[in-house]
């Protein structure tokens, strides 16, 4: 635990949740809502360290990875603290990436989300949130899921609904872009969390 520790404290956070600075050993691999995310080099190993005002997400999130414990599709949790979390690294294109870099997302792909989403509600969990940047294919074509903070909150959460009717309605068909660029995506993402898009969150 030590080590770890050690790792974390070496992130210095500014006001407006910029990174200032890290250990050498530590490599950014991901800037969320709420927390940096940092793979341990010459390690299967990623720190989540969250930002001061969401420290509190920290233990809800890693009491929701300790429900999943022992599904494959979602990563383990080897340490937690008060602000960070200690869990496998995840490799492989998130959807975003996928859809940016032309790499397809098949039917099977989107059945076998569906199901990985069915056993975390099997245990009682509300998957939330689940949109194109938390769900990951990796090299060997695996569906992992990360980010499950929102998975205890009690409304319900259609995104995961509408993203599966886009690949479907869209997506799916034989002339329909199988490349889209970054910023057409984040403009999408953008119109559905305003309620211009009612039925997709991309």
């Amino acid at each position: 635990m030590g080590d770890y520790l050690e790792l974390v404290s070496s992130v210095s956070i500014s006001e407006k949740n910029r990174l200032i600075s890290c250990d050498k050993s530590l490599q950014l691999i991901g800037t969320g809502r709420s927390a940096f995310a940092f793979k341990v080099k010459s390690s299967n190993t990623v720190i989540k360290v969250f930002f001061p005002a969401f420290e509190y997400i920290a233990d809800e999130e890693a009491g929701i990875y300790k429900l999943l414990h022992g599904i494959h599709y979602f990563p383990s949790v080897h340490e937690a603290g008060p602000n960070y979390l200690v869990m496998d690294y995840v490799g492989g294109d998130t959807l975003f990436q996928c859809l940016t870099n032309g790499r397809m997302i098949t039917p099977d792909h989107i059945e076998e989300i569906d199901y990985a989403l069915s056993l975390a509600a099997d245990r009682g969990l509300n998957p939330s949130d689940i949109h194109l940047r938390n769900i990951f294919i990796t090299a060997s074509g695996e569906i992992r899921i990360i980010d499950v903070a929102r998975f205890r909150q009690d409304k319900e959460c259609r995104q995961w609904n509408d993203l599966k009717k886009a690949h479907q309605q869209f997506y799916s068909r034989r002339f329909f872009l199988k490349k889209i660029p970054a910023p057409l995506l984040n403009m999408a993402a953008f119109l559905y969390k305003k309620g211009f898009m009612p039925y997709y969150r991309l």
